[in-house]
């Protein structure tokens, strides 16, 4: 990370601040309104415990997973890579990935465009976090 000089704030440091107070709080999400939005996702996740892979990965318990890291599921290489590199899915990760996914993680085998919506981004990640018990435990 470049250093502050001559009083100016870095400028990753200024966009990360900028991202974030333009971002809405998970906490603020409504999980009921977010469960709707995911029928974005069905046609390609499950989420449900145990639940297969389709087109992409199962999604139950992804806040707190190391990225790529569903047994059986062939990621691409980009996400294999960020995963061995100890990349974790975090709200605010899962914030960014959903909302243009090929620009988080260009060479992602995901099709989908993405959701502009801070607020459905918001509510699909408290879907998403209401349905991912080891994030409360801190677990993998």
């Amino acid at each position: 990370m470049r250093s502050i000089q001559h009083g100016m704030i870095a400028p990753a440091l200024m966009a990360a601040l900028v991202t974030a107070l333009a971002a809405p709080a998970f906490a603020d999400g409504d999980a009921a309104n977010g469960e709707k939005a995911f029928r974005k996702c069905a046609a390609c996740h499950t989420i449900t415990e145990d639940g297969p892979s389709r087109v992409g990965p199962n999604l139950y318990d992804i806040v707190g997973r190391t990225t790529g890291a569903v047994d059986g599921f062939a990621f691409s290489a980009p996400m294999t890579e960020l995963g061995e590199e100890g990349h974790v899915w975090t709200p605010e990760e899962l914030d960014r990935f959903i909302e243009d996914p090929k620009a988080v993680v260009p060479g992602t085998k995901m099709a989908f465009a993405g959701i502009k919506k801070p607020e459905e981004r918001a509510d699909l990640v408290a879907y998403l976090l209401s349905v991912s018990p080891g994030a409360e435990a801190g677990a993998d």
